[in-house]
């Protein structure tokens, strides 16, 4: 008999306490715990350092410290940790920074309950929340408005040169900054899927990212995507 995945720890950061009581309802109904919640920026860092949660929801906006400070100290404190970030826009301006600061992903503040809990166990396993078509949109919209961004990650930026990369690495990389999922690299590249995700995990390793949506960021940052570059067909997801 497989032995059930233990459920994930959660702190939920927000300054509205109606919020923070409704989502802990929604998760503990479905069988995630909820070990500790913050109004703020600063309670959240140290609900993190105290708690050793496996997730945190963060509000982008709330007072004495904002959710993106909250998840850069957090993300280095405790970088084992995962960081949902929650607004209430789904184009929030922050939202580009946060993902570069290591962000696993966000959700809008008017989720659905089922889909609250199932993002919450999806970043547990290790993947981003955001579909890299959404993501890749998203990066598009702010880099359009604001110009390249500068690097703003998390993870050490000695370890970012993408020279460590084979050129079929490289390769993998620019189309996931496209959109293109494990499933659509592998028919691109005429590879099985077993060999791509071996690509993908190499990448991410060499160049210390979470996930897809720090992917998608850097092969922007890097100049391997464009803001407006024709994306995958298949990008007509999201």
């Amino acid at each position: 008999m497989t032995t059930p995945a233990p459920a994930p720890r959660v702190v939920i950061a927000d300054d509205q306490e109606l919020v923070r009581t409704g989502f802990r309802l929604i998760l503990t109904s479905r069988g995630v715990d909820v070990v500790g919640e913050a109004a703020d920026g600063a309670e959240a860092v140290e609900a993190v350092r105290r708690l050793r949660p496996d997730v945190v929801l963060l509000d982008i906006r709330m007072p004495n410290m904002d959710g993106l400070e909250a998840a850069r100290r957090i993300l280095a404190q405790v970088p084992d940790c995962r960081v949902i970030m929650l607004t209430t826009f789904d184009l929030d301006s922050y939202v580009y920074a946060a993902l570069a600061a290591g962000a696993s992903g966000f959700l809008l503040k008017d989720v659905t309950p089922a889909h609250l809990a199932a993002a919450v166990r999806l970043v547990d396993t290790g993947d981003a929340l955001l579909a890299p078509s959404i993501t890749r949109r998203l990066v598009e919209r702010h880099a359009s408005v604001s110009g390249p961004a500068p690097a703003r990650s998390a993870a050490p930026a000695v370890h970012r040169d993408l020279a460590v990369l084979t050129p079929r690495e490289r390769e993998v990389l620019t189309l996931l900054g496209k959109g293109l999922s494990n499933t659509e690299l592998a028919r691109t590249l005429t590879l099985s899927e077993a060999t791509v995700k071996t690509h993908v995990a190499r990448i991410f390793a060499k160049l210390t990212l979470r996930d897809r949506a720090q992917a998608v960021v850097l092969a922007y940052e890097k100049g391997l995507v464009t803001p407006g570059e024709s994306a995958h067909p298949a990008d007509v997801r999201g």
